[in-house]
């Protein structure tokens, strides 16, 4: 009998353990704290499990409990809770407030990123410089008066000039394929309004996108834009 195929990412395994373990794990909503060691208690229950390895179990640990959702979720007095959802330790102010700052730092990242994005990309400096030199210098007539730039008629000579057109803002851009990995700025678009995050993980199904909310989605790649640099 062939053996099943095994996990190939943390996607994949936060997933399953949110499907074994729904009173623990969860893929969206409020995040709820973990235990203290739930990892040996997953190696210990999951014994005969062989589509995924202590390895990648240990790295989709990380990857849950540093995403913000889990982060937000980390807060003085709150329950830790073990594989069945049962109450355990409380959390302590120090934990608490560790918990706090890795969000604080990874947003920050995120902010910088973000930043360095927008001064990479050209288009809104470019935008400017075509509007500028297509404007040129203030013209006048065989008078010497000068001709208005915002259309009309130019005193004296009757003369109708066209407003000059509005620059036009380009639709977001897809993301190619260099574009789709993790940290990419991008916007989703959740209801009537896009709403900006950063990509965390591509899987084959989708791709997960922690919005700045804290909030992680799935989606599919084709709804996803890059994020527009801020003026």
């Amino acid at each position: 009998m062939d053996s099943p195929q095994k996990f190939s990412n943390s996607k994949e395994v936060i997933a399953f353990l949110a499907e074994t373990f729904p009173a623990c794990f969860s893929i969206e909503g409020q995040a709820k704290p973990l235990k203290v060691g739930i990892f040996q208690d997953l190696v210990e229950r999951l014994e005969n499990e062989e589509r995924v390895s202590k390895t990648l179990l240990r790295a989709s640990l990380r990857h849950y409990t540093s995403s913000w959702r889990y982060l937000h979720a980390v807060v003085e007095g709150a329950h830790r809770v073990d594989l069945d959802g049962k109450d355990d330790a409380v959390i302590e102010k120090q934990h608490a407030e560790h918990a706090q700052q890795q969000l604080a730092e990874s947003k920050q990242r995120v902010a910088e990123k973000r930043k360095e994005q927008a001064k990479n990309r050209p288009d809104a400096k470019n935008r400017y410089k075509k509007s500028a030199a297509n404007a040129g210098p203030a013209k006048v007539d065989s008078n010497g008066a000068e001709r208005p730039k915002s259309g009309g008629k130019a005193a004296g000579d009757g003369t109708n000039f066209q407003k000059p057109k509005p620059i036009k803002r380009s639709p977001p851009e897809k993301l190619s394929d260099t574009d789709l990995v993790a940290g990419t700025l991008v916007t989703v678009k959740i209801g009537k309004m896009p709403m900006p995050g950063t990509i965390n993980e591509v899987g084959k199904e989708g791709v997960h996108v922690q919005l700045n909310t804290g909030m992680v989605v799935k989606v599919p790649a084709e709804s996803l834009r890059l994020a527009r640099p801020k003026r």
